[in-house]
């Protein structure tokens, strides 16, 4: 990441944001989460995938914000039912290469499986990996969130705002979430 990305204007209007999947098992917060990206950005797509090489062809279609629903395990390698991975690496290198500027990955997971696999250090990308959900903590949340950036602050700022960064505090009010600001100049309306 060069120091002209620092000062380069980032701003999409009109964001175009994949909710998905990968798996069924996820439906009803694929659902229940695109209802609240929806309140902001009308072009809000969802979608179950059934597997990897859906997911990464589904990413060449220019979103600018992907709310992934997956099992991460202790590996960081997520699999689909019949056995075809991606490395969270490779899964945020491949949302680079398609302009994504904001990956989140919405489940439940344990963080050895990001701590292992989901290397996004000089990356350009947002990346988000949740921990715990805390629901309906999430809904709420993820609401204030996205009001905050669709009206024009970037998403450390709203972040920090909303989960403030006090050492040894523990927020008990919100979703445990590992947050990454690789493309923290982005303003996503």
């Amino acid at each position: 990441m060069g120091v002209k990305h620092w000062f380069a204007k980032d701003e999409v209007v009109g964001s175009k944001v994949l909710v998905c999947s990968l798996g069924h098992q996820f439906e009803e917060l694929v659902g229940r989460d695109g209802a609240i990206y929806r309140h902001f950005y009308h072009s809000t797509t969802n979608f179950l995938f059934s597997s990897v090489q859906e997911l990464t062809e589904a990413l060449g279609r220019q979103y600018d914000i992907v709310h992934l629903f997956c099992d991460v395990p202790a590996t960081g390698i997520i699999a689909d039912n019949a056995g075809n991975t991606i490395a969270g690496t490779e899964l945020i290198q491949r949302c680079c290469d398609a302009n994504v500027k904001l990956l989140w990955i919405a489940s439940d997971n344990q963080p050895e499986g990001y701590i292992k696999n989901f290397g996004a250090r000089g990356k350009r990308i947002n990346l988000v990996m949740t921990i715990v959900r805390n629901d309906p903590k999430f809904s709420d949340f993820i609401e204030k969130l996205l009001f905050r950036m669709f009206y024009g602050d970037t998403m450390p700022v709203a972040w920090a705002d909303l989960m403030p960064q006090v050492p040894g505090a523990v927020n008990t009010e919100s979703p445990g979430c590992i947050f990454f600001a690789g493309r923290s100049g982005a303003k996503l309306r």
